[in-house]
């Protein structure tokens, strides 16, 4: 049984607001970026698609498929999370394709169309892509604050080693919000907000969760939750941040910022182990 103490209650929720918050260190880059520096865009937009390839598949996808496992069984469990991570991919194609061709951050056009418009369509596609980026992150975040927030009420010493994995493997993901943001926009105030809205769900979601989706949180919730949360990241990083990545700068910088992003993700996953 949970200790719902106030005490109890408010450190939880505190450690979960440090773990969620921890995107405005990210984002805070943006800070120091140049709006005219397209070598440091396409690094940043590669490291950021390396972010959400190896936390989508070496982690949620993994987490998913446990949860499911643990009530369906090895194999139904596999199916279920592979079906559900298709599932956000799908879903995240057709809001895609929803979007009106003159606005749609995917459609790709040549460099003379670039100079000729200024650049002011591709840096709309990165305002765009910078939104579909926090609001992936800021769903995945959502469980991951209840789950932060359940284990600080349940045992506070493993509530802070939680917060502070997540708070760490979150500076990365406030990097893949900011910095589309800021070069769409020119504003940095702009891209540390939606960063930091898109940390904000975390706490918010501990919140929510606890209080009114408790009863229905289980390992098949959440499991497909996380799965179609996997595929929708997948996507994003794939379709969008990689392609922009090489657009805006030369192809090994994207990889390079690519390679980047997973060793960093990778590190800060390591203090869960």
């Amino acid at each position: 049984m949970i200790d719902l103490h106030i005490q109890n209650v408010a450190t939880a929720f505190g450690l979960t607001l440090f773990a969620g918050l921890a995107t405005g260190i990210g984002s805070a880059l943006a800070f120091f970026a140049k709006p005219t520096n397209t070598k440091f865009l396409s690094v940043s937009l590669g490291f950021s698609a390396g972010v959400m390839l190896y936390v989508s598949m070496i982690e949620i996808f993994f987490k998913a498929k446990i949860a499911l496992a643990a009530e369906w069984g090895d194999r139904l469990g596999y199916w279920a999370t592979t079906v559900a991570f298709f599932a956000g991919m799908a879903m995240i194609a057709l809001i895609d394709k929803l979007v009106p061709s003159f606005e749609n951050p995917h459609e790709i056009h040549d460099v003379s169309e670039m100079e000729e418009t200024k650049k002011a369509r591709e840096f709309q596609k990165l305002h765009r892509m910078g939104l579909f980026t926090a609001l992936a992150i800021a769903i995945h975040n959502f469980p991951e604050g209840l789950a932060t927030f359940a284990a600080a009420l349940k045992e506070p010493g493993l509530g802070i080693a939680i917060a502070v994995a997540i708070a760490i493997h979150n500076v990365p993901e406030g990097i893949a919000v900011s910095i589309p943001i800021f070069y769409a926009t020119g504003s940095r105030r702009k891209a540390f907000c939606y960063s930091f809205l898109s940390g904000i769900s975390e706490p918010i979601g501990a919140l929510i969760g606890f209080f009114v989706l408790w009863k229905f949180m289980n390992n098949i919730t959440f499991g497909l939750l996380f799965a179609a949360v996997a595929g929708i990241m997948v996507f994003i990083a794939l379709d969008e941040l990689l392609p922009s990545a090489q657009k805006f700068g030369q192809h090994h910088l994207s990889i390079y910022g690519l390679i980047t992003g997973m060793a960093v993700m990778a590190l800060s996953l390591l203090l869960f182990v």
